[in-house]
């Protein structure tokens, strides 16, 4: 029985690190990565052909990977589960495989779906890192990203990753911990879900570099752009789910409610998306990926 571990979060929280940690202790990546960028050099460790249907479907249901909105929190669609079972059982037969794309986060449940149908086991991993390290870290790698925008993905992403993965065998891993003593997390996560992974500790240490894990924040304190306590409440929650200690669905349940009924609160946020949306339209993704990875001659993390 194939296994698949699904890496959830927004952007910036480590589920680069994370992916590369578990595929370094024995889980297999699908063939054709996204490269190593500017913002990443140590690699995404993303497929192409997940990434490129995401993005399809994500279209076709009027969203994108920089939507804040919550438009997607509906039942799966038929088609959908479809495509991605079809690109799920195109993989080469492995017995555990670990999927990392951003856009997977926000439509998860077909993801899920898709799996079990395929009659693969299914795990998850929800990354979790200080929002306001995030936001600064989300704004330096894409500047037209403005911090409300970046603060109200946050939200999204980590309630979402939270709230789908409820019922499923998961793992809530934090980034600085996972910087701070991989071994220790590597463990958690194959106690939790029941997996056998056996780490290449050099391979690992020579990867993981705590000098990477830039922007960096002292305290706990959270940004709150939009006049709640959301993403203190949030964080709260997922930092001691990460730490092993007692913490509140209700609360995370409380903030989602809140969030979805108060979108008119992130006018700047939606604004700043749309105006993102309309600038990247003409510029397809896969285009600009296979050029990049025709130019790298799909070596290293272009393979």
């Amino acid at each position: 029985m194939t296994t698949v571990l699904f890496v959830l979060g927004m952007s910036r929280t480590g589920t680069s690190a994370l992916t590369r940690v578990l595929a370094l202790s024995g889980a297999a990546l699908p063939p054709g990565m996204i490269g190593a960028a500017r913002g990443n050099p140590r690699g995404f460790w993303e497929p192409r052909q997940a990434h490129y249907l995401n993005e399809k479907i994500l279209r076709r249901h009027r969203s994108a990977f920089l939507d804040p909105t919550l438009r997607l929190h509906e039942p799966a669609d038929r088609r959908d589960i479809a495509e991605v079972n079809a690109y799920l059982t195109s993989l080469p037969p492995k017995d555990l495989y670990v999927i990392k794309d951003l856009q997977v986060t926000p439509i998860a449940r077909m993801w899920f779906e898709a799996a079990r149908t395929a009659g693969y086991d299914v795990g998850t991993l929800v990354a979790v890192r200080r929002p306001l390290e995030v936001i600064k870290s989300a704004t330096a790698m894409a500047p037209a990203v403005t911090p409300d925008l970046a603060a109200a993905l946050w939200l999204k992403y980590s309630l979402l990753a939270e709230r789908y993965t409820r019922g499923l065998p998961r793992e809530f891993v934090e980034f600085s911990c996972l910087l701070e003593d991989w071994r220790r997390e590597v463990n958690r996560i194959a106690t939790a879900l029941d997996i056998d992974l056996n780490p290449d500790d050099t391979a690992i240490n020579e990867f993981l570099a705590a000098d990477e894990c830039h922007q960096q924040v002292n305290g706990s304190a959270c940004p709150e752009p939009f006049g709640t306590d959301w993403l203190t409440t949030t964080y709260d929650n997922l930092h001691r789910a990460a730490g092993g200690d007692t913490w509140s669905e209700d609360e995370l349940d409380g903030v989602f409610c809140d969030y979805r009924a108060s979108e008119q609160r992130l006018r700047t946020a939606v604004d700043n998306y749309r105006r993102v949306a309309k600038e990247q339209r003409f510029i397809p993704s896969k285009l600009i990926l296979e050029i990049a990875a025709l130019a790298h001659r799909r070596k290293g993390t272009w393979a």
